[in-house]
């Protein structure tokens, strides 16, 4: 599954890293999103939800409501089917349009969901 994680950072003791690094050991293909990044663990980074090619199959975030300005409409035109906000990042507004648009919204916590075998 290829994975965008929006808001991932280089920092190890981030969870936004930490989950880069739990969804390549589980399997999945992460695609850190950061507008200054050049990697995250090991792994490419991108300015934007945008700049990555490959089909993004979910996002996960880790951006605050603050810093979401563009993202439902970022989310939107990637197409994924699914959105997880992670704690800290939840918008009960922007989630309530990406479900109006069909998009399967969890607010959860990705570590605990892989580590539980719920991703």
């Amino acid at each position: 599954m290829n994975v965008a994680v929006i808001g991932a950072s280089n920092n190890p003791e981030r969870y936004s890293h930490q989950a880069v690094t739990l969804l390549a050991q589980n399997g999945h293909t992460p695609y850190p999103v950061h507008p200054s990044l050049d990697s995250v663990a090991g792994h490419r980074a991108y300015p934007s939800i945008g700049a990555i090619t490959a089909k993004i199959d979910a996002v996960t975030v880790y951006l605050s409501p603050r810093n979401q300005h563009t993202l439902g409409a970022d989310i939107l035109a990637s197409n994924a089917p699914r959105v997880i906000f992670n704690p800290g990042a939840e918008n009960p507004p922007l989630a309530a349009a990406l479900r109006q648009a069909g998009v399967d919204v969890v607010e959860a916590c990705t570590l605990v969901m892989l580590r539980t075998g719920q991703f």
